[in-house]
């Protein structure tokens, strides 16, 4: 059982469905650091156009 973090209310529980406000839970913790990242590309263009999306609002 790992511990998780609802993002809407910003609480941690260890349900998949927060308690408080019924939203999905995720994982608060970064993934592994590896040298040889696979998806290190593909993550940072990801998170450029999060950032984009979110200026442009």
């Amino acid at each position: 059982m790992k511990m998780r973090k609802c993002l809407v209310c910003k609480i941690y529980t260890f349900k998949e469905k927060c308690p408080k406000c019924g939203a999905e839970t995720v994982s608060p913790h970064p993934p592994k650091f590896s040298p040889q990242d696979k998806y290190g590309e593909l993550r940072r263009s990801m998170k450029k156009s999060e950032v984009k999306e979110e200026i442009a609002e």
